[in-house]
This record gives structure tokens, C-alpha cells and sequence, in this order.
């Protein structure tokens, strides 16, 4: 909306973030079946963070709902590959518990995040500053784990 966008614009891009979410999430499953996991999971946090970088930039409809389609496929891609990695490293009988304190791990950063970025908009007025901060996190994720010795 502080970009110029109306309501039922905001309300498009979310509901299309949705639905390619589902098949994002359906597609790294099947993925994670046939490729390292460790290289999807670093492709996904390299896409999530370039898309978040960009998103202050954009300035149309079609740019937006082409963020929405990239971010979409993308919003809970990592889990399905997250949680083998995490079986392949810790094994089978400890996925559970390991996979449980990084979901824990991950609310808490939530809501750091969301604090953050409101205490960002009240200084500068806009969010731009918190994308561009959550993309370079998800790129420091992705450096992280390419670092991930399996």
C-alpha cells in the first residue's frame, strides 16, 4: 500500500503466493527425493534472499505478482529439504526432536524479524531497509549452509 498498490492488489499477490506455495512445497519434495540436499536448500535461501533484495524495487502490478509467483514457490520450499537434511545428519531416530528446536528456533527469529521490522518502518517509513536485511540473511543461510559437511 505505501508503494501505491490498492487492497485488492495486495490481496492478488497474497492469494497467488498461496497457491504457488503449495506447489513449491509439493516440487521440493519431489526435488529433495533426487538431488542434494544441501544444494537445494542453498539454491533456496539464494532465491528467497535475491527475491527479497528486489522486492523494495518494484514499481508495477506484473512486477508483483511475478515477486509473488518467485516468493511463493519459494515461502516453505526449504522445509521438505530441512527436515531430511536434518534426518540425514542427526538420523532417523533424532529427526524429530532436531527438526522440532529449529521449527522453535525459527519462531523465535519470527518474531525478532517482525519486531525488527516494524522498529525499521517507525525510522525510516518504509520496509525497505528490513527486505533488503531479511535478504541478506537468507543469503548469509545460504552461505551457511554450503558449509554443511554431510
Amino acid at each position: 500500500i505505501e508503494h501505491g498498490f490498492t487492497e485488492m492488489t495486495m490481496a492478488m499477490s497474497l492469494g497467488l503466493m498461496g497457491a504457488t506455495d503449495i506447489v513449491g512445497t509439493l516440487l521440493s519434495g519431489w526435488l529433495c527425493d533426487r538431488f542434494n540436499h544441501r544444494k537445494l536448500l542453498a539454491f533456496y535461501y539464494a532465491l528467497r534472499g535475491l527475491s527479497l533484495i528486489g522486492l523494495p524495487y518494484v514499481e508495477s502490478t506484473g512486477q508483483l505478482m511475478l515477486f509473488s509467483v518467485i516468493y511463493g514457490l519459494n515461502w516453505l520450499s526449504t522445509v521438505p529439504v530441512t527436515s531430511t537434511l536434518t534426518a540425514d545428519l542427526f538420523g532417523r531416530r533424532n529427526v524429530g526432536v532436531v527438526f522440532g528446536w529449529i521449527c522453535c528456533a525459527h519462531q523465535i527469529g519470527a518474531a525478532a524479524a517482525a519486531y525488527l521490522a516494524g522498529y525499521l518502518h517507525s525510522l525510516v517509513s518504509n520496509y525497505n531497509l528490513a527486505f533488503v536485511c531479511s535478504g541478506a540473511f537468507a543469503l548469509l543461510a545460504m552461505l551457511i549452509v554450503t558449509r554443511i559437511r554431510e
